[in-house]
């Protein structure tokens, strides 16, 4: 048994693919009306899949990605040119900070110093 889809509820397939597809660098290797897919995640993990749905976000996800970077406040910088929002200030370890963002739909991430 094997991951293949970690799948993101949203409102806008097209937003979404350009919200993670450019943060990402990745394209789109599949859509339809309600569904897209991105390439898979480091070349060989699972699909990075968006599927609509009719409710928007409501509270806290109960799964997230944590994004690995060498520098947290540039790839915030990066996110927020794409369309995300902090959700609070850089936390946890003073040498190895985290900050928790969310994408334009509201679906919190994190970048993770590495």
């Amino acid at each position: 048994m094997k991951v293949g889809n970690l799948v993101i509820d949203c409102a806008d397939l097209d937003a979404m693919a350009a919200f993670w597809g450019g943060l990402l660098g990745m394209k789109t290797t599949a859509a339809n009306d309600g569904w897209l897919d991105l390439e898979p995640l480091g070349g060989n993990g699972p699909i990075l899949s968006f599927q609509r749905v009719p409710e928007g976000k409501t509270i806290k996800n109960r799964l997230h990605l944590d994004l690995d970077v060498p520098d947290i406040r540039a790839a915030g910088e990066r996110a927020a040119r794409l369309g995300a929002t902090p959700a609070g200030e850089p936390m946890g370890n003073p040498e190895r900070p985290f900050q928790v963002w969310r994408d334009p739909e509201g679906n919190e991430f994190c970048f993770c110093t590495v």
